[in-house]
């Protein structure tokens, strides 16, 4: 049986085709996304020949040099744009150990099946091949959901989108088959003037809400919300906001990788190493 999605897939590619125009006045969460991706390129040494950029909104993923690039998103007017594949990330897309590199920015944090997804995503990789992501999580609007909770009183509606915590996200890298798994997480802060500022970036970057069937808001709320959100402000005026980035970071199995040593393969006690320091 196959579980309900836990976003609305068609709401999903409506945002993104209503946010493609403007983007990149509101892309600033992404570019930080991505210049952490290009940090952990970096310190990779081998070369890469075929990369997927897994969600690509406008195409700002620059590939390694000389590398052949496949792009896919799930809105219509970013894939047109970008001349990518539009489809879903948890759905399968391409044939088994099709890349060497796939990256996947600012997307997963909204896909309906996420182990899926990090399981297709292994399957399409070469053994070797390295999988780099950034998403969303952990406490991310952490102000704005307290606000509108405060807001709607005694019977708040789920408005803002389930987070995967750093320490899950591992576990999902490690389930999906992925071979030595790092999962890290970075913490920016963005100061508001108002609550309207924020909902404008959520919107200009496509990260509204998403969950199937929530009611609107009325405007007695949301005038209510605006005041909360205001009273939360430091003596400048400015309320900050919380995004945690979630990097994951992970490989396709291969004979060639590091090992964990076999359990018992110890040669050495650790009792006897303690003991001969004291």
């Amino acid at each position: 049986m196959t579980p309900p999605d836990i976003f609305d897939r068609r709401l999903r590619r409506l945002r993104r085709d209503r946010a493609a125009p403007g983007y990149a006045g509101f892309d600033f969460l992404r570019a930080h996304m991505l210049e952490g991706i290009g940090d952990r390129l970096d310190s990779v040494t081998r070369p890469f020949t075929d990369v997927l950029d897994l969600g690509c909104f406008d195409a700002s993923f620059a590939p390694p040099p000389g590398a052949r690039i496949t792009r896919l998103d799930p809105g219509a007017a970013f894939a047109t744009a970008a001349g990518a594949v539009q489809a879903e990330e948890d759905q399968a897309n391409f044939p088994d150990a099709s890349f060497d590199l796939i990256v996947a920015a600012g997307t997963l944090d909204t896909v309906s099946d996420l182990p899926g997804a990090l399981v297709l995503a292994r399957r399409a990789l070469r053994p070797d091949g390295l999988f780099i992501a950034a998403f969303t999580g952990g406490s991310t609007l952490s102000a704005l959901r307290a606000t509108l909770r405060e807001a709607e009183g005694d019977a708040p509606a789920a408005r803002i989108h389930p987070q995967v915590e750093v320490r899950a996200a591992g576990d999902l890298l490690s389930r999906a088959g992925f071979a030595l798994p790092v999962a890290d997480v970075e913490t920016l802060s963005v100061r508001y003037r108002d609550l309207w500022s924020l909902l404008r970036d959520l919107r200009g970057m496509a990260a509204t809400n998403l969950l199937p069937g929530t009611p609107p808001l009325s405007r007695t709320t949301l005038a209510r919300a605006a005041q909360i959100f205001a009273d939360r402000a430091d003596p400048d005026g400015r309320t900050p906001e919380r995004f945690d980035i979630i990097y994951l970071t992970g490989w396709a199995p291969a004979p060639t990788q590091p090992q964990p040593a076999r359990r018992g393969s110890a040669t050495a006690s650790l009792t006897d190493a303690l003991a001969r320091r004291d």
